[in-house]
């Protein structure tokens, strides 16, 4: 095919970010060197998958050169190593977009966590996929020449990492992509045969497709390897997956997860299996070490990678597994969905369910395994996707005896704010004739910690989950027992403590109601605008008052995280709860008429205060508060 002459090549600047990247590619994950190889082929093999999948609808991109593969070669003389594919291939509108810039968001969070540590920040340059900056650790120049399948002309990229790269017109035969490393004056080994190949078969065996390199045998005129005018093999070319786990070493299960997900870290564990019946397919699914950024980014596309007949289809299938199982990687490979299958399709396909679910249940199954022996990783995974896997609660009522068998929460039982605590542990530690789970939600550890709803529960001995993720209140609204045993919030209204308390707590309780009338309702007229109700409660030891709301209703915490969202929220007015044992009680009791309603609104805003809610007039509060102070 005639080739029109390149024109001149166009200098563009890099993304901001990506100046930011490179300079930490190359001055601070040196001793990671070897990992830009892993990572180019990943992305040459990633090429050849999308073309595959493009070729079901346009068999014409194939023409001609229907076997896909990546060819490895390099050059001591001009000390360049080169990794070629006949893959999709780039355009030029392409090249800029995958090479000029970081094409994700969140790269403002990835250079915020950054330490300086080079093995966490290794792990983070993994986690934002950005793998091919990591040629820049060995090569000081990278030139990059391809042609996008069905394509008249090539392109050629190239820079040297400093802030800048060109972009013209190139020539090349074919489809696809050639990465052209210009290797810096220390990187003597990667000109060597064996070592390439050793780093190859060590990280990148597990590629489907055949990794190649020119053949070589030892020319003893000339005292080294010379390369023959053909190619082999370096690496089993057959899907990891599909081959027997008897036959696959923990080290390519680590090496095919770091690739399938660009994570620099090992998984935290995995589980491969060949599921027969209504449904055939094949799953190798990891659990990763490490939250990804994205993790709360709800336009982030995440799934596993889909395979039908070990023919790739997409990357992120999002409906082969729940919502709250998005951070798990890896790939599954169905024998009864259509090679052109589409996203509309997997939505609606029985087989689609089927796999969701067994997945789903194969997943729990590994995390009961870690909670049951593996406590330590098991903490470790809880700590960074614990969040994430609350959400199950709702999203998946057929598992969520499952589920709430795996959450871990904080307790007044373990005084910090690890979450560690399951329900089990719970019931275990439970007081004779104690029939519920007693729970705090709030805005913080802390803010839980310090509720005054908690303080009978103290003084009695009686344990409480302190709960301060905002996924809380939206799980508890799906989980309402564990075991038999009724969920219940210690700021709701109405809570009987009858069954704890002895006869004599009985007793004053009925006395103290009958003694404070008077007062409960000079309160209640002096509030009657603010409060639903003014009671006594036995529930306070330290504090004069609270707030709490219906059983029935909205939990005042879940009231402000609606508001602060921008959310309807229906207008609650709580019930206040005093003290009869608390001096500042007997104190408003003794006021005068005429400042009485001083007392009974300071009063309300304390208890609105110490539950975290906003006062309607801080100013307000703060002048009054100063003119009793004078006249007290």
């Amino acid at each position: 095919m005639s080739q029109t002459a390149p024109s001149p090549s166009e200098t563009l600047g890099f993304q901001a970010e990506v100046k930011q990247l490179l300079h930490l590619m190359i001055h601070s994950l040196y001793s990671n060197k070897e990992i830009f190889l892993r990572e180019l082929v990943s992305n040459a093999s990633d090429a050849c998958d999308k073309l595959r999948f493009e070729a079901i609808d346009h068999p014409e991109l194939l023409a001609g050169d229907s076997e896909l593969g990546i060819r490895v070669s390099y050059d001591k003389a001009a000390r360049t190593l080169t990794l070629s594919d006949n893959g999709i291939g780039l355009s030029r509108d392409e090249a800029i977009a995958n090479l000029g810039t970081i094409a994700r968001s969140g790269t403002r969070e990835f250079f915020s966590q950054l330490t300086g540590d080079k093995q966490k920040d290794a792990q983070l340059i993994g986690q934002f996929g950005v793998g091919f900056y990591s040629s820049f650790i060995v090569a000081d120049r990278v030139t990059v020449v391809s042609r996008r399948a069905g394509a008249e002309g090539a392109i050629r990229w190239e820079s040297d990492g400093q802030g800048e790269f060109t972009i013209g017109e190139a020539e090349r035969a074919g489809r696809g992509t050639d990465v052209t490393l210009h290797l810096r004056a220390e990187e003597d080994e990667l000109l060597n045969g064996w070592k390439l190949r050793e780093i190859l078969r060590r990280y990148s065996d597990h590629i489907s497709l055949p990794i190649r390199m020119a053949k070589e045998e030892w020319d003893a005129e000339k005292n080294e390897q010379v390369k023959k005018d053909e190619w082999e093999a370096v690496n089993q070319a057959s899907a990891l997956w599909t081959r027997a786990k008897s036959d696959i070493t923990d080290e390519q299960y680590r090496e095919f997860y770091k690739t399938i997900s660009h994570d620099f870290d090992d998984p935290l564990t995995w589980t491969h299996n060949r599921v027969e019946g209504r449904s055939e397919y094949t799953q190798l699914l990891y659990l990763p070490k490490h939250a990804p950024f994205d993790l709360w980014d709800r336009d982030a596309r995440r799934g596993v990678k889909l395979y039908v007949k070990r023919v790739f289809i997409m990357d992120d299938a999002e409906q082969l597994l729940p919502s709250y199982l998005r951070f798990v990687r890896g790939v599954i490979d169905s024998a009864d969905l259509p090679l052109n299958v589409s996203r509309e399709i997997l939505q609606e396909s029985r087989d689609v369910r089927a796999i969701r679910e067994g997945s789903a249940k194969r997943i729990l199954s590994l995390l009961e395994e870690l909670a049951e022996n593996k406590k330590d990783d098991y903490a470790a995974f809880w700590t960074e996707f614990g969040q994430v896997l609350k959400e199950g609660a709702g999203e998946d009522p057929a598992n969520r005896e499952r589920l709430a068998k795996l959450l871990r929460f904080a307790s007044t039982h373990t005084g910090d704010a690890a979450q560690t605590v399951s329900l089990a542990d719970y019931l275990s530690r439970a007081k004779e004739g104690q029939d519920k789970i007693y729970y705090v939600t709030a805005d913080s550890h802390s803010a839980a910690g310090s509720s005054p709803h908690l303080e009978i529960f103290r003084k009695k001995g009686i344990e409480v989950l302190l709960l301060s993720d905002r996924v809380d209140e939206w799980m508890l609204s799906y989980l309402r027992e564990f075991e038999g045993k009724s969920l219940v919030s210690v700021a709701k209204g109405g809570l009987d403590l009858a069954d704890l308390a002895d006869e004599e707590e009985k007793k004053r309780q009925t006395e103290v109601a009958e003694e404070f009338k008077p007062l409960v309702e000079r309160l209640q007229q002096a509030l009657k605008d603010q409060v639903k109700e003014v009671r006594v409660t036995l529930r306070l030891v330290d504090s004069p008052a609270c707030v709490v709301v219906g059983q029935n209703e909205l939990s005042p915490h879940l009231l402000r995280m609606l508001k602060a969202a921008g959310q309807d929220a229906p207008d609650v007015k709580p019930v206040l709860e005093i003290n009869p044992e608390h001096a500042l009680i007997g104190r408003i009791g003794q006021a005068a008429d005429e400042e009485f309603g001083d007392w009974a609104r300071l009063l309300l805003d304390q208890a609105m205060l110490a539950e975290g809610a906003q006062i309607a007039d801080p100013a307000a509060f703060v002048k009054r508060m100063n003119a009793l102070l004078l006249k007290a």
